[in-house]
Formats: structure tokens, sequence, C-alpha cells
């Protein structure tokens, strides 16, 4: 099964109780990842996610390098808002960033997706907000059924 065959059913059950943020992990050692989700709120079809966290917990592919996994990332994910594209990969921090290709505009603010290759190992799913004409960002949760989370998973995770 793929991550995000096996991600589903997991997050369909997950029920947090109380306010505040909340946080969920697995490791899925079948498919060789390890899934951390920070949510300010989660029901039976879809979260509120803060933060999508995946850790590889098997070797990656051989021959695979941080600069292929950030283009097949940006070509395999669908189901967000916007598209994501490859902004930036630096070799010397073994760090690739993906954000989203066209931010969406709403009420004098821009909002986009950023996915953050740490090496080959893990990835990291946010989304930010900006004022267009002040200068900084702050993180933003996002709405996602269970069904569209997983297979962001599973296309990050490839």
């Amino acid at each position: 099964m793929t991550l995000a065959e096996l991600l589903l059913p997991r997050l369909s059950n997950w029920r947090p109780a109380g306010g505040g943020r909340h946080t969920w992990s697995e490791e899925f050692a079948d498919a060789g990842w390890a899934v951390h989700v920070a949510a300010d709120k989660a029901d039976s079809l879809s979260c509120l996610v803060w933060e999508l966290t995946l850790t590889r917990t098997a070797d990656a592919p051989a021959g695979l390098a941080l600069k292929d996994w950030a283009a097949a990332v940006a070509g395999r994910v669908s189901g967000l808002v916007e598209d994501l594209k490859v902004y930036e990969v630096d070799a010397a921090r073994d760090e690739a960033v993906l954000r989203s290709e066209a931010p969406s505009a709403r009420g004098g603010k821009l909002a986009y997706y950023e996915v953050r290759l740490h090496g080959l190992t893990r990835a990291v799913v946010r989304r930010y907000a900006a004022a267009q004409a002040v200068p900084g960002r702050e993180q933003v949760a996002f709405a996602l059924t269970h069904e569209v989370l997983a297979k962001l998973a599973g296309d990050v995770a490839g």
C-alpha cells in the first residue's frame, strides 16, 4: 500500500479533544515514512493544518538528488489551492524550497504554500500570508480534507 492509502484511515480516526493546537504522529514502516501533523482543528473529514512533516525512515532511493526530489514534488503535488514550483535548491545547506507558483490574493494579503526539503530525509509543508505593502510574513493554518492531506503526503514522499 502507498503512504496515502495507509495514512487516510488513520487521519479519519484522529479525534483530538479540547481546543488549541493538536499533534498526531505515526510511523509507516512499510512506506518508509513517519508523518507528523499539527492542526488547529480536526474532525472526521478534515483538518485545519498548521504543519505537515514527513520524515524518511528508510534509505532514500539510490541516485536520488535533492534537486530531483524537489522537481518531482513540484510536478506531483496537486489538490492544493496553488501549484508548487521549485524556488531554490541550496546545495551548501542541503535544503530545497518550493513555493506556490501563483500566490492567492485576499484582503490585501498574499497567501502561499511552502515546502522545505531538508536533505533527502525530511519535508515540511506550511502556509504563509504576507501583506503586499508590509515586509514579513506569518504562518497560517490551511484547511484540507483528510483525502487531500493523505494525497499531499504521498505526493511529497513520492
